[in-house]
């Protein structure tokens, strides 16, 4: 790999690549020139997104399986070859895992890290036969990591234990690089699960009080993971990206 590498004509999945941060993520890198498999779970779904693309959509393959499948983790990677991944992006997701902890629904938070954190852990560890010394992996995390909003304990809990690993991983997997990005508030389809009226409300909110003045877009998110794909020097780093969100 060299430093600053360029996309054009390396292999790159990006799991978790049907919607919101994913799939922008799969525009800004097929547009950079990269050969990129987006996965999900839902076949029809995933096709449906990249057609949406446009013409970078046709060049980009997918693949569809659950994420919490090992074999079929084992299986996707398998198909690239040994030491022909360049780059992996892992922005799987799930929804559950706030709330006060007197109330917390603690079968609701694991199923939180059934979505989020053993997912994305397992993937990297599949992925490393695949992977090409020098190539990068990137995690995405989420800012309730490090902030200290009453509720969020859980969300913390999910998103601190993906970055607690990205130093010690960075260090054991050199010369290949391991980061994350971590999201504030962006405006995905994570939120149609909210009613309108409180989604209206957060996002109010959030774009009166951040230092940048609106919520986060997808794409905002998909271009810091773009930097830390491209740029050999960056290892061990956990960018933010949310609008000032943890200063507040």
């Amino acid at each position: 790999m060299q430093d600053r590498d360029t996309l054009k004509n390396r292999h790159v999945a990006v799991l978790g690549g049907s919607s919101g941060v994913g799939l922008a993520t799969v525009r800004r890198l097929a547009a950079a020139g990269a050969h990129v498999v987006a996965t999900g779970r839902d076949d029809a779904k995933l096709r449906a997104a990249l057609a949406g693309l446009g013409p970078l959509g046709a060049d980009v393959r997918a693949a569809a399986f659950d994420a919490n499948d090992r074999a079929a983790l084992d299986a996707f990677f398998a198909g690239f070859g040994a030491g022909r991944l360049d780059h992996l992006v892992l922005t799987l997701s799930g929804g559950e895992g706030a709330g006060p902890l007197a109330q917390l629904d603690l079968a609701a938070l694991r199923r939180g890290f059934e979505a989020k954190f053993w997912p994305q852990l397992s993937a990297a560890q599949a992925a490393l036969p695949a992977l090409a010394s020098g190539g990068s992996i990137t995690f995405v995390s989420a800012i309730s990591a490090r902030i200290a909003n009453p509720g969020y304990a859980g969300l913390a809990a999910i998103n601190g234990a993906l970055e607690a690993m990205i130093g010690s991983l960075a260090r054991e997997l050199a010369p290949s690089r391991v980061n994350a990005v971590s999201p504030g508030v962006i405006d995905t389809p994570w939120w149609d699960r909210v009613p309108a009226a409180a989604k209206a409300a957060v996002f109010a909110q959030q774009a009166a009080g951040n230092p940048a003045g609106r919520v986060g877009q997808p794409d905002d998110v998909a271009h810091a993971i773009q930097f830390l794909v491209e740029n050999g020097f960056m290892t061990g780093a956990v960018i933010e990206c949310d609008g000032g969100m943890r200063l507040l």
